[in-house]
């Protein structure tokens, strides 16, 4: 079980610490779900803790970043981190709302770090929707009987949606980087 258990969460922090186009975590925990003998507690667990370092890790990365992109961006960036930190009931409802759905999250960890948002309480909603969405993902997988995962990566990196959602959502990061967002809130 332990050996199950170290690479379940090597995988999933590896997964995690991609900034685009991974497989999405909830196939390797449904693979898991279906292919192992682990518990659904050890497996949520394990995939919702490797999956939490490794999108800390990963905003750690971008937050290094920051000082290799250009004044503008780097000053946009900083005052969106500084609105988020002021409204902290919205920002916590929203990363609430976003831990639970299964839209990527890589982007979202990306600009926290570029932001210099406080890094741990984000990542501690992160943990806990995802402790949701993998209990859910886990027990229903206990239900399946055969599964591909190796078809089911495949398709997450093959998928005209999957890439656009992908697409979209570093766009979205660019974009972030370009809207003064001081200059916004001040109106």
């Amino acid at each position: 079980m332990l050996t199950s258990c170290l690479i379940l969460f090597a995988i999933v922090l590896g997964v995690n610490l991609l900034p685009a186009f991974g497989p999405p975590t909830w196939s390797v925990i449904v693979f898991y779900g279906v292919n192992s003998k682990l518990p659904l507690p050890v497996l949520v667990l394990t995939g919702a803790s490797a999956a939490a370092i490794g999108r800390y890790g990963l905003a750690h990365a971008f937050r290094a970043l920051r000082g290799h992109i250009p004044g503008k961006m780097a000053r946009n960036v900083a005052a969106a981190g500084k609105q988020l930190e002021k409204r902290k009931r919205h920002t916590w409802l929203a990363l609430g709302l976003f831990a639970l759905s299964p839209v990527p999250s890589a982007q979202l960890f990306e600009a926290a770090g570029l932001a210099g948002i406080r890094l741990l309480p984000f990542t501690a909603a992160f943990f806990g929707g995802r402790l949701v969405s993998y209990a859910i993902y886990g027990a229903g997988a206990k239900g399946i009987e055969t599964s591909s995962i190796g078809g089911t990566f495949l398709h997450s990196l093959t998928s005209p949606v999957g890439i656009a959602v992908q697409v979209v959502m570093i766009l979205l990061l660019v974009g972030l980087t370009q809207v003064d967002w001081e200059k916004r809130f001040e109106s």
